[in-house]
């Protein structure tokens, strides 16, 4: 059984292990293990003794596979400094690309508008916590929220995202006049810089990817175009759309993406390989090169090794 979250802190290929465990992003060891061993209480084969096999397996998949990992990673004073600096880079990276952050739940949207940001995170927090692994198969999604509001606090904690019950500046500086005379109004907090066009397509090109994995080409070919609406001369979206559509078995499509890369980056090393499977030296029909790989490539393009496997753009 495998977990695929997709929300908050998770969409950023990060693992969210205080919203596996529930606690906060600050929590302490001494919350974090108090969390755990009653998680764990849960989840123990002994505890599901009055439930199905299939809810007796999704909680030891749940344990094992996720609980377990969070609390190792969390507990160890080595891993936990590592993590921390890893989920302040990631609260980062959430704030220069934060137009393209979208929220799926109520609870995060309400965070991100709400003046109280420190009462509202932990109060809903603790409300989801609660819930988290009454139903089993409802877990992942409460974990998926519970990311989201994290990665809503620790954008909102840095002042990037701006409240909806926030003050106009104006109204601000002269209350703040009236209520301390001959005291120099506070400077505001500067205002996040957009991200770039080469951030906004790194993002579709990773949704991408995620979806080719997938194969749910469908979308994979809807984020690509989307980036290409923003840099149509931009090689690598045309190879990777190329890509698509050969595992699609649109052998047309396919070449006209590959040529389009090629034409814009004549070395695009995907569109080369695109072009070679297309055009194979032995003379066969494209058609059947697309629909007849070696085990070899097939095995490759799954995997997301070879050349097809390439994501070039997306920064580490």
């Amino acid at each position: 059984m495998s977990f695929n979250i997709e929300q908050g802190l998770f969409n950023l290929d990060f693992i969210d292990h205080h919203a596996v465990l529930g606690v906060p992003v600050d929590a302490e060891i001494k919350e974090i293990r108090k969390r755990y061993l009653g998680i764990a209480r849960r989840l123990h084969p002994d505890s599901c003794v009055t439930e199905s096999e299939a809810d007796r397996q999704r909680a030891s998949e749940l344990l094992s596979k996720l609980v377990n990992p969070a609390y190792e990673k969390l507990s160890q004073e080595r891993n936990y400094t590592e993590y921390m600096v890893l989920l302040k880079l990631k609260g980062q990276q959430a704030m220069r690309q934060q137009e393209t952050v979208v929220l799926s739940s109520d609870t995060a949207r309400q965070l991100a508008s709400v003046s109280e940001v420190e009462q509202t995170y932990r109060a809903t927090l603790k409300e989801l916590a609660a819930q988290q692994y009454q139903s089993l198969e409802q877990a992942i999604e409460r974990i998926g929220q519970i990311s989201e509001l994290n990665l809503v606090y620790l954008m909102r904690k840095h002042g990037k995202i701006e409240s909806a019950a926030k003050k106009p500046a104006a109204q601000v500086s002269s209350g703040a006049a009236a209520g301390s005379p001959g005291r120099s109004a506070q400077p505001q907090p500067a205002t996040p810089h957009p991200p770039t066009r080469e951030e906004l397509i790194n993002s579709n090109l990773r949704r991408a990817h995620a979806y080719e994995v997938k194969q749910d080409y469908a979308k994979a070919i809807q984020e690509l175009r989307e980036a290409l609406k923003i840099n149509p001369t931009n090689s690598h979206c045309h190879s990777r759309l190329g890509v698509v559509y050969l595992k699609l078995n649109q052998a047309t499509m396919a070449k006209i993406h590959f040529n389009q890369a090629l034409k814009l980056n004549p070395q695009d090393p995907v569109a080369l390989e695109g072009k070679r499977r297309l055009e194979p030296a032995s003379g066969a029909a494209p058609k059947d090169a697309a629909q007849k790989p070696s085990a070899k490539d097939s095995k490759s393009d799954k995997s997301g090794g070879g050349l097809f496997g390439l994501f070039g753009g997306k920064k580490k």
